[in-house]
């Protein structure tokens, strides 16, 4: 079992809001992904889930037991750090098994997990060595091994692929999929990266200034950020945001951007309950813009090449587009072919774009 339920948790550290009424719950089994950039509350709600926080106010509950007044080793909560925390005079063997050993469990029982957990984890070949002798995946899998040794109901991982390389995170993101599959362990993963939550995850909830803005699987959250905020957090590279305001000429309301003019009938929302004047955003993803090569029904405008950046199998466009700068992906060998100060014609099918209120930021559903 391993169901975890925050209720109207709150956490103040002096003057300032760490955690302002989060609210989640998270399955049995479930591996759950808290998204959010630096200093956002991520580290401080899996600090409160452990019990190395006091709460100010709210509930935690796992299984259906309230966690106020439990202390933190009767929890059944094991959590991996950033920094591994692993204990450096130990050997692979020894820092493994001293959880079990603070449990009083039997030698020889001690003994079969810990060969069974290294082998899980492909550090069979370590366990004489010390940390220091580790290479930074091979530390990173001895933290994990320690913290899922003990079987814990709930496993808490807090940002732990930062200090490694960009090869060993793309490895340990699939190794952390694995070991879900295989454990079946209700996991709980805060980060900053939302590559690491879009391909992990289940579900996602973002947290910006200490309170949860959106709970939803990967797709959703791309698709259908809640606010402007998480469009920016959301996708590499994030959503482009354009400013525009309804217009009327007779023919119904349209959305005046700075380069086109959207009419009712082109966009997925209706305008028809917002006056004129009314201020949006408009979002497109950058893959949503694509090089007009001529004929189709989408909407098309002239842009200018500012930046190229090769990103391997892509090529990023910063465009300049009457004053605004915007984002578009497109495949290594067509971005190859341009450069800065190229001018192209792009286009974009206004339907596939999102409309946010922009004196609040909200998603207009």
């Amino acid at each position: 079992m391993g169901q975890l339920i925050l209720d109207g948790v709150a956490k103040r550290f002096g003057k300032i809001e760490a955690l302002r009424e989060v609210d989640l719950e998270v399955q049995d089994g479930e591996f759950f992904v808290i998204l959010g950039p630096s200093a956002a509350g991520k580290t401080t709600t899996l600090r409160a889930i452990a019990g190395l926080e006091k709460l100010d106010s709210g509930r935690i509950v796992l299984d259906g037991v309230d966690m106020a007044e439990m202390p933190v080793q009767q929890r059944g909560i094991a959590m991996v750090f950033q920094s591994f925390a692993l204990y450096p005079h130990l050997t692979t063997a020894q820092n493994l098994a001293y959880p079990l050993r603070e449990q009083k469990v039997a030698r020889r029982e001690i003994k079969l997990r810990v060969q069974e957990i290294a082998e899980m984890l492909g550090i069979t070949h370590t366990l004489s060595r010390k940390p220091a002798s580790l290479s930074g995946g091979e530390q990173q899998r001895l933290a994990i091994g320690r913290a899922i040794i003990r079987q814990p109901k709930l496993l808490l991982l807090d940002e732990p692929l930062t200090n490694l390389d960009a090869k060993l995170r793309h490895d340990m993101r699939a190794e952390f999929k694995r070991l879900h599959r295989e454990l079946g362990t209700t996991m709980i993963y805060a980060t900053p990266d939302q590559l690491e939550a879009l391909s992990m995850g289940q579900r996602v909830a973002v947290i910006i200034d200490g309170k949860i803005v959106q709970i939803d699987t990967p797709d959703k959250l791309y698709d259908a950020p809640h606010d402007r905020e998480v469009a920016r957090l959301v996708g590499d590279p994030p959503m482009n945001l354009i400013p525009g305001t309804v217009r009327s000429n007779g023919a119904g309301p349209s959305l005046e951007l700075p380069f086109a003019t959207l009419r009712q009938t082109d966009l997925r929302n209706s305008l028809a309950s917002f006056d004129v004047g009314t201020e949006f955003l408009f979002g497109m993803h950058p893959q949503d813009l694509e090089l007009d090569e001529g004929g189709g029904t989408k909407m098309s405008f002239d842009a200018e090449i500012a930046i190229t950046e090769p990103q391997g199998d892509i090529t990023i466009l910063a465009l300049k587009v009457a004053g605004e700068v915007l984002q578009m992906v497109v495949p290594e060998a067509e971005g190859a072919l341009y450069r800065t100060g190229e001018k192209i014609r792009v286009r974009f099918s206004p339907r596939e774009g999102r409309l946010f209120l922009k004196d609040s930021g909200i998603l207009v559903l």
